[in-house]
Order: C-alpha cells, then structure tokens, then sequence
C-alpha cells in the first residue's frame, strides 16, 4: 500500500493510512472506541464534537448507512480512523455506503491504519491532539507535529453552543400520550434515542437550548427535567451550573445523562476532571453501590465527576462506580428525586440494559412533590 495520507500525534507519531472520506484535513483529539458496531450513531452522537474517532473493531462500514440509525441532525466527529473499511455494504435497510456520508458532511476519514498500535499508545499516553492529514508528501515531519501542537485542546472549545438546538421545540414520534408526563429536556447536545426512550413511556417532551435558565424551564410546569449528555469540558458551563442549582432548589425530579451528570455533580459542590483517555465502547461495567448490581454500559466521554469532591453532608451520594476505573458513574440524593449518571442509558450504540433508568424517572415524575 502507497501511503498517502496521515494520522500525527502530538507526541510525535505518525500512523500511515489512505483516505475514504471527504478530501480535507481534520484537527481535533484523537480517541478510541471499542464497540463492535454501530459507527454510525457514534459519528452522529453529538457528544464527539472535536474528536478524531479510531474504531478497535477492525472492519467496518460492512452494513452501510440506514437513516434510522441517525443520533442527531448531522455527524460531529472531527475525523474517523479505522483498520479495515468496506465499500460495499450488505444490509436490508442500507440508503448507501459510509465514505459517500463522510463526504457529504465534509469529514475525513482513513483506512489501513494500525489501530490496535494507535489504542495501545493511547492507553499508554493519554488522550492527543492530533491532525488527519491528506497530502503529507514533501512536508517535513516536524512540521507536521508543529501544527499538531498548535490543535486548540478539547478543553479550550465550546462545543455545546454548536451542538444545541436553536430555538424550543416540541418532540413527539407518536408514542407521546396526552396523559404522559410533561418533560422538559436540556439540550446539551442530546442524543436522539434518549428522547424517543422517553416518547415510548408516554412523556410529552419539550426541548430547550442548553442556556434556558432555571426560571425559563419551571415557567413551563414540567413534571420532570432531563438534562443531557453533550461534548467538551463541563467546567466551562458555569450558566449550566448554575441552571441545575435553581432546579435543584425546586425539588423537582431531575435526572442528569453525561454531561447533565457533570453538571449535576459541579451544581453540589463537586469538581470535574480529565479522564487519562475518556470511556468510549459499549462494553464498560458499573456497579450500583447499594445494590452491589451490575452493568454494561455504553459510554462515551473524556471528563469524570471527582469522588472526593462529593460531600454526603449535601444528601448526595456516589451511587454507581465504574469497575474499571472506579471513577464515578452515578449521583443520587437520599431523598429529593434527583439522580444521574455518566453513562448512556439509552445505548445506541451498545446494550440496552439500562432503559430501566427511563423507568425510574418517569416513576420520580408520578410522585406528588
């Protein structure tokens, strides 16, 4: 294989491979995901804005494109890195291939990359920035890891402003019952099984851009508030903070997904910080800590709710634990009807256990205040 074209690292490395998505450069950090399927809600899952996404599954693109598999109104991976891709998709419900909707929205990818060697050196290093380069013929490698280190970290962007609505809305599929629960939904980048999860409860939903205030949102007597997962750093949302405090004075049930939850946990009194390389897969177990129960989770994020900073004295506790890691999975108060967690309960791509959660809520909604 003539190699073409280039994943550079900011330490340095370069992984070699040949483009099959749009014909542009990308910058961003580069991390990993290890779900067997679903490529195409994660590059849809807005939760990945400014991120070059390597698939450990080393075939891909094999089931092509349906759009009932869409996370959201458009993909938001900053490029895309995989071992082996496949243009010619077998699958009943496939509209097309994935390189032709990798080009249509303008994002690189590569193919015949070493990607079980760019997990490793992930794993070892951390979370990189890094640039998918198309032509790197003629240019100096230390040039290359030049402009690496000028990529504005993930930490530094606002990606939720991108990621929002722009206006309020109105969701329904059909599912929604004229005697469901009211819900409002902060958007902070959701992802669009967690609203059709709630529309199959009954719950009629109304979503918000992520900057509603507290007052804004209880003006519209919801039975319940869901705040949602989304991309970047949670400790540049301040207002967001600040919005989950005055709801939490309301007492109205409450329930944080990912990003809500490091909100949520930043709202008590918490702090927030950098995973070493994120949870990103379908395969991550987490355990109640009352129950002893556990789970397989699909997950994807970069920051972490910090244990220590939690303070029972607020009534709030860590609720769910991460087995790999043991870094927090989950918030609960003793007794408000509040509770969250760091992972994704709708799946989408990974397992579905945990629709249960969607339960839990929509029952905290039915409970008189």
């Amino acid at each position: 294989m003539t190699a073409k074209s280039a994943l550079v690292l900011e330490d340095g490395s370069i992984f070699w491979g040949e483009s099959f998505g749009a014909p542009v450069d990308g910058e961003g950090e580069v991390v990993f995901n290890t779900s067997m399927t679903g490529y195409q809600e994660i590059a849809t899952d807005p939760s990945y804005g400014g991120q070059i996404v390597t698939l450990t599954y080393p075939l891909i693109g094999n089931y092509g494109i349906a759009q009932e598999h869409q996370e959201s109104r458009r993909p938001w991976i900053a490029g895309l890195i995989v071992r082996e891709y496949y243009d010619d998709p077998s699958n009943w419900n496939s509209h097309g291939a994935l390189a032709p909707f990798l080009r249509e929205h303008g994002i690189p990818a590569l193919h015949g990359v070493d990607t079980r060697a760019l997990t490793r050196r992930l794993r070892a290093r951390g979370t990189m920035r890094a640039m998918l380069v198309q032509q790197v013929a003629g240019i100096p490698e230390d040039e290359l890891v030049a402009r690496v280190r000028q990529v504005t970290p993930l930490s530094e962007k606002d990606l939720v402003a991108r990621a929002t609505i722009e206006a309020p809305v109105d969701w329904g599929n059909g599912n929604s019952s004229a005697n469901g629960k009211r819900v409002v939904v902060v958007d902070c980048g959701i992802k669009e099984n967690i609203l059709r999860s709630l529309g199959r409860r009954g719950a009629r939903l109304t979503v918000l851009p992520y900057d509603a205030s507290a007052a804004e949102i209880l003006a519209l007597d919801p039975d319940g508030v869901v705040v949602s997962n989304g991309p970047g750093d949670p400790a540049r949302l301040a207002g967001c903070v600040e919005t989950m405090r005055g709801l939490l004075d309301s007492r109205i049930p409450l329930m944080g997904i990912c990003l809500g939850h490091q909100i949520l946990g930043q709202a008590i009194g918490g702090t927030t910080s950098r995973l070493r390389f994120g949870h990103h897969g379908g395969n991550h177990p987490v355990q109640d800590t009352r129950t002893g129960h556990i789970h397989i989770t699909s997950q994807n994020h970069e920051f972490q709710v910090d244990a220590s900073s939690i303070d029972p004295r607020t009534g709030f506790y860590i609720s769910q634990i991460n087995l790999n890691d043991r870094s927090v999975e989950g918030l609960a108060h003793e007794s408000w009807p509040v509770f969250s967690v760091q992972y994704h309960p709708e799946g989408a791509p990974g397992p579905q256990d945990n629709q249960g959660l969607f339960d839990k809520f929509i029952a905290l909604c039915e409970k008189p205040l």
